[in-house]
């Protein structure tokens, strides 16, 4: 992947990609920690 510096748009979607991705991780883990897809 080649990012131009001067891409704010493209660098800002792919920040934002990778913190959803970031917490949907966070999320799955919890949820296996907490002992399957139980919700409060």
């Amino acid at each position: 992947m080649i990012i131009p510096l001067v891409s704010w748009e493209s660098g800002t979607i792919i920040i934002g990609v990778f913190v959803v991705v970031c917490i949907v991780l966070v999320g799955i883990v919890v949820a296996m920690i907490s002992g399957g897809k139980k919700k409060e």
